[in-house]
């Protein structure tokens, strides 16, 4: 265990459970069947069991298999896409309507300077193939903003100890205070496995400076795995038996027959060589050799149960992802309405629960600077703006979107929710939707349209007319 400030000695060591008392659990128990199955399980604390080399062996693993396993790319590219989407979006709630416009509108124009959804999305790969993301808030001179707030990315190789820690107050270049909150992070100057000789000459970046990305799995745990790791063997397993497949149906493809003869081997037919082979040209005739025929090879290549092999696979690590099958599978044949609508469901929410912790640990972070930074530049006073504000997202495509649509206008007119949650359910800010939907209905009464003729769906006289 690792203990923040004094260390305490640990007295004794553990004793022995007695066997009767093992006994009332059949998993506490240890048989032939069970004993080289459990065999790697060991008693270690959560930094013990994640120690840097272990990170680094499952980091450079998961890197690998997203540069050469298409469908590990695709899960890791669509779990950062479907959850970043086109970046958030801020509404102030502060006093003042004008103000909050100003705002918001200010940080926009920030966010697409600094490219803020390009390295959110950069942070949540980051998370599944590396485990965490570190991201130091600097200062850029050159950013074309009058904030100069920057987000500077870096890899977790690059945040470790530049020697052995014994006090217990550091965790792999991370140090802690005695109630357990991090100081400040050693950060090498160059990445340790760059092609340029930097030696180990480390930085120190204070903690208010330092963004930390990771999930934490275990209660006392400091660095984070790569969420792929439980599906790498799998992964593993997939790609290879999908290559052994490709490779027989090939080999069977390129392979077009074999001679063989039913006559005695006392001379009844023409000799011929072992392994001799005749080049088959197109729509040619071949003179078989006397006594012998030719038989075309049926490989079974590739072999039946693939597609189940990959589905199974695939459906697994579907499930240690909390992915659908068909986004990891990229193919939605045999979905239909109410299981898709089922599935994706609990997606949605893993989603929203990632949102989540990304707008605590980053982008609230990163607001409370660039808010410190924008009073300053326009001198402007500003209280209390952490509880004053809201973050908005891209909503969620439908299974059915005409249905959703119907259920929304009930949901609408019975009363069971509003049009500020309809709107967040999409994505977006009701107050602007409203304004925007009452600009175009002024528009249109200067212009005589009513709001009939631009809903209403097109005829097929319409269509005749315009073809016309």
């Amino acid at each position: 265990m690792r203990w923040f400030g004094k260390k305490k000695p640990v007295k004794g060591i553990m004793k022995l459970v007695p066997n009767w008392i093992r006994a009332r659990f059949d998993a506490a128990q240890t048989t032939k069947d069970n004993a080289r199955h459990w065999a790697a399980a060991e008693f270690l604390s959560a930094d013990a069991e994640a120690d840097s080399a272990v990170r680094r062996i499952l980091r450079t693993r998961a890197r690998y298999e997203v540069q050469n396993n298409s469908y590990a790319r695709g899960i890791v590219s669509t779990l950062a896409n479907d959850t970043i989407g086109t970046g958030p979006r801020l509404q102030m709630l502060l006093e003042g309507e004008k103000l909050n416009h100003r705002i918001e509108h200010d940080f926009y124009l920030w966010a697409k300077r600094v490219r803020l959804a390009d390295k959110l999305r950069t942070l949540r790969m980051a998370r599944c193939q590396d485990g965490e993301a570190f991201a130091i808030l600097a200062q850029n001179p050159n950013l074309r903003s009058n904030v100069k707030l920057d987000i500077q990315l870096i890899e977790a190789d690059r945040v470790t100890d530049d020697e052995l820690n014994t006090d217990g107050s550091s965790v792999d270049g991370i140090t802690f205070d005695s109630y357990g909150n991090a100081k400040s992070y050693k950060v090498l100057i160059a990445h340790p496995g760059g092609t340029e000789n930097v030696g180990t000459e480390f930085k120190e970046v204070k903690a208010s400076d330092m963004i930390h990305y990771f999930r934490s799995d275990r209660p006392e745990q400091h660095r984070g795995i790569p969420e792929i790791t439980s599906a790498l063997p799998l992964f593993a397993h997939l790609r290879r038996f999908t290559l052994a497949v490709v490779s027989a149906a090939e080999a069977a493809a390129d392979f077009a027959g074999v001679l063989y003869t039913d006559a005695p081997a006392n001379g009844e037919a023409d000799a011929v060589e072992a392994m001799d082979t005749i080049q088959l040209e197109r729509n040619m005739l071949l003179t078989m050799p006397g006594g012998w025929k030719m038989s075309q090879v049926d490989p079974k290549q590739p072999v039946t149960t693939y597609g189940e092999f990959k589905h199974e696979i695939l459906n697994e690590i579907s499930r240690c992802l909390n992915i659908p099958f068909n986004i990891a599978a990229g193919n939605s044949s045999g979905y239909n309405y109410a299981s898709g609508r089922l599935d994706h469901q609990t997606y949605y929410k893993s989603l929203r629960v990632d949102r989540s912790q990304i707008e605590i640990d980053v982008l609230d972070r990163i607001l409370e600077r660039w808010i410190e930074e924008w009073r300053l530049v326009n001198k402007v006073v500003i209280k209390e703006v952490d509880s004053f504000h809201v973050w908005f997202w891209d909503g969620q495509e439908h299974v059915d979107p005409m249905k959703e649509a119907n259920a929304q206008r009930v949901r609408l007119e019975s009363r069971t929710t509003t049009l500020a949650t309809e709107y967040a359910r999409q994505g977006k800010d009701w107050e602007t939707e409203l304004r925007q939907i009452a600009k175009e209905q002024k528009l249109m009464d200067e212009l005589g349209i009513a709001q009939q003729d631009v809903a209403k769906p097109q005829t097929k006289e319409d269509e005749e007319d315009e073809n016309e």
